[in-house]
């Protein structure tokens, strides 16, 4: 059995020894990469620290942030081709033991699937979570897992996800789901809920005005999400993952005139996320054209 890890890390340094400490860092059987991405604290630092002495441990501290560019990077330029599985987890949150074993069995008990996703522990929706993953074939960026063949597959296609797409787990799962083809060819069965396998995360702490700055980011940042994932799977509808652009940023010209904000909680981060996207837009010509009931709100 031969499995990577990685873990992604951007300004982490407060939760990062907690990650590693909750993972089997001496198995001679997993290796992991400690993809500290864009960081200007002592992340890396403190991932090294805490992997002192460790040869399965590599902490690779990358200039550039962005966790989907971070994600093709593991992809495609360090893993060899060679493993059983990969796991992929952020490095703020901490694994429940025997969670790499029991993705693994997931995987290989069901032989059909390309991905297994692990469950939330905690939180005051966990169980909603949890219900989701298991009904609709989701997966987590927190922790899930891919199978060998599956990536590598992704590795011989040269398939990347757009580097500035924001989240990796809608789009791999999508991926997953359609074995590498548009909608059409979509499965529920290729990827699999393992109840076996959990992660916990820090909850929002009310009191703590950092913890409220980080939750406004966040919650544009999912705005900015369900946007990309209009266009996103306008493509994935129509033509598959192989006609997905570089840079989602190269297709906002032709979408953001039909993007409202959403009436109701949203409406305040739709309208930021817009305004960010717009900042991003570039004027360039492109043979992607939305649909009408994919575009609008």
């Amino acid at each position: 059995m031969r499995i990577a890890v990685g873990i992604f890390a951007h300004q982490e340094e407060r939760r990062i020894a907690a990650c590693l400490a909750s993972l089997p860092l001496d198995r001679a059987d997993i290796i992991y990469h400690v993809l500290v991405n864009g960081s200007t604290d002592a992340t890396a630092t403190r991932a090294r620290t805490a992997a002192a002495g460790r040869a399965h441990v590599i902490v690779h501290d990358l200039a550039t942030g962005g966790k989907a560019r971070t994600w093709n990077h593991f992809m495609h330029d360090l893993l060899d081709g060679h493993e059983d599985a990969v796991l992929c987890m952020d490095g703020d949150a901490r694994i429940a033991g025997g969670s790499i074993d029991a993705l693994f069995s997931a995987l290989t008990d069901n032989p059909s699937a390309n991905a297994a996703a692990a469950m939330p522990m905690n939180g005051r929706l966990a169980d909603h979570y949890r219900g989701l993953l298991s009904e609709e074939g989701g997966l987590f960026g927190d922790l899930y897992a891919l199978s060998g063949r599956f990536v590598q597959r992704i590795r011989t296609r040269g398939l990347r996800l757009p580097d500035d797409l924001i989240g990796d787990d809608g789009l791999v799962a999508a991926w997953a789901h359609t074995d590498l083809q548009s909608d059409a060819a979509w499965r529920r069965d290729r990827v699999v809920a393992c109840h076996e396998a959990g992660f916990f995360c820090d909850p929002v702490q009310l009191s703590n005005p950092s913890s409220w700055r980080m939750q406004h980011r966040r919650m544009v940042n999912y705005s900015v999400r369900f946007f990309q994932n209009r266009i996103v799977s306008d493509i994935m509808g129509r033509e598959g993952p192989d006609s997905l652009p570089a840079r989602l940023s190269d297709l906002y010209p032709l979408w953001l005139e039909r993007f409202r904000p959403r009436i109701g909680t949203n409406w305040w981060f739709d309208r930021l996320a817009l305004k960010r996207m717009q900042s991003q837009s570039i004027s360039c010509a492109s043979p992607v054209q939305p649909t009408q009931e994919q575009a609008l709100d």
